[in-house]
């Protein structure tokens, strides 16, 4: 260890400008103001590093900028869900999640569809939505190709060939690999209609039934122009003009 001008230890900033840049008494006499120049440019140099200090998730290797941001990461890996809603009491991971999901109850749906004129509480809804007018599906799964239009459509699949089932019923143990079979078991109906009073255990189904009372019919049929309040619809009918 070095000993810096006052006679103390020298800090690591200070070896390592001392390294870069070791005094002399010529060099002092001579270039004190480059010198200086220098010695602040490694100083900023040093900021600049620091600043950019990465935090790496152990479980998944993603990486941080902050500290922050990586804990509420590792509640993607832990499962653990901190923020309520207030209505039914569904969880979410991140606050910004719940503040999309309370736009369901609020009716807030800033986020409208071109071509269809469909509106949704946030973009994301908005661009997975979209995915049905593009058919863009850009995940796949890489044991058997089948592809999916949603990341989440693709967790599910992977269950098919792992075996994975993370769901299980609190009275009596029985496990699933999707959430909504354990609600078809346990009768649990967390989507309710506002209108009629109609419970669904599939958020999926709720969406559907909410477009009966609105007479919303976002899917099209690229063939004949022909619109249907939902994609299973329009599966039926795209049927039909395959088999004319």
């Amino acid at each position: 260890q070095s000993l810096n001008r006052g006679g103390g230890l020298k800090t690591s900033n200070e070896q390592l400008l001392s390294q870069n840049y070791p005094e002399t008494d010529q060099d002092e006499n001579k270039d004190d103001n480059s010198h200086r120049k220098k010695s602040d440019e490694v100083v900023a140099g040093l900021r600049v590093q620091n600043s950019k200090t990465v935090h790496l998730c152990s479980t998944c290797g993603k990486k941080f900028n902050s500290m922050g941001n990586l804990k509420q990461h590792m509640q993607i890996h832990t499962g653990e869900k901190p923020h309520s809603c207030s209505a039914y009491g569904k969880k979410f991971t991140l606050k910004t999640h719940l503040n999309e999901h309370m736009r369901i109850h609020t009716d807030d749906k800033p986020h409208s569809c071109s071509t269809c004129g469909k509106t949704f509480g946030s973009k994301s809804h908005l661009n997975r939505h979209m995915q049905i007018h593009t058919g863009e599906k850009p995940f796949f799964c890489s044991i058997c190709g089948k592809r999916f239009s949603s990341a989440t459509n693709l967790r599910t699949h992977i269950r098919i060939h792992t075996g994975e089932k993370p769901y299980s019923c609190s009275t009596c143990g029985v496990a699933g690999a999707l959430r909504t079979r354990i609600r078809i078991h346990t009768s649990e109906k967390p989507y309710s209609c506002s209108t009629c009073g109609k419970g669904f255990n599939h958020k999926a189904s709720f969406k559907i039934h909410m477009e009966l009372h609105t007479d919303e019919k976002p899917h099209c049929c690229s063939v004949c122009g022909k619109k249907f309040t939902s994609s299973v619809q329009l599966k039926r009918h795209i049927g039909k003009h395959a088999t004319c």
